[in-house]
């Protein structure tokens, strides 16, 4: 039998604590429940949780607070941000401060079981790449060769730009995760691309979904988070 994953609850109203604890009991998750960030940064290092459900309202500090104590350490684990913030503003910092995703109150059971199946798998991925580069991802019918510089939609070769390739690329390697816009322009034109201007982003993003026939409205492949980001969905 293999061991049950571990996940930390950072969440100091205990009538959520305590529903989230049960849904993820029944769904043979070990859940440990922590109420202040303090008490959810003592049990990280003293129990070393597979992922952490963090609550930004928390009574003794901020939950930012929290995820860039968590981001300072040499071991990453996944974050999941579950708060009743739902400004744009809010999940762009969040995600952009390397939070895995945002769940917004309330919020049904089987999202935040689907939100944190992804996010483990994310991480059971970059576990295994360490040291040994992945160098080809499939999601559902779609194929991206990093080696060959190809992508391939079924048995169809599909060409794009250098720059679509680069996007493509770098949300599959985070298949799952929202992706904010300056995330992705940095990471693609560069850390002195202009944040904030989207443009040039949009443009590459609708030439990618024509090319892989992918309507927006029901996205297949590509989700998007409105004025965050975009998401490679994961099966």
């Amino acid at each position: 039998m293999s061991e049950k994953q571990t996940i930390l609850i950072i969440e100091d109203e205990r009538a959520i604590s305590n529903f989230i604890g049960r849904a993820l009991t029944a769904n043979d998750y070990r859940v440990i429940p922590a109420f202040s960030g303090r008490e959810g940064l003592s049990l990280l290092f003293s129990h070393g949780p597979d992922l952490v459900l963090l609550d930004l309202g928390l009574p003794d500090m901020d939950g930012l607070e929290v995820l860039a104590q968590l981001r300072g350490l040499p071991k990453e684990v996944p974050v999941i941000i579950i708060s009743a913030r739902d400004r744009e503003s809010e999940k762009v910092k969040a995600l952009d401060m390397g939070a895995d995703d945002y769940v917004v109150k309330p919020f049904g059971v089987s999202e935040l079981l689907a939100r944190i199946r992804s996010a483990l798998r994310r991480s059971d991925r970059l576990k295994l790449s360490q040291g040994n580069q992945r160098d080809v991802y499939q999601i559902k019918d779609l194929t991206i060769d990093l080696t060959r510089h190809q992508v391939l939609l079924g048995d169809e070769e599909i060409h794009f730009t250098q720059n679509e390739f680069k996007i493509i690329e770098l949300l599959a390697i985070y298949a799952g995760k929202v992706l904010t816009y300056d995330f992705i322009l940095k990471h693609v034109w560069g850390p002195y691309s202009s944040s904030g201007n989207n443009q040039i982003l949009r443009v590459n993003m609708a030439n990618i979904r024509r090319k892989l026939r992918e309507n927006p409205s029901d996205p297949k492949y590509i989700h998007t988070e409105l004025g965050i980001g975009y998401r490679m969905l994961d099966d």
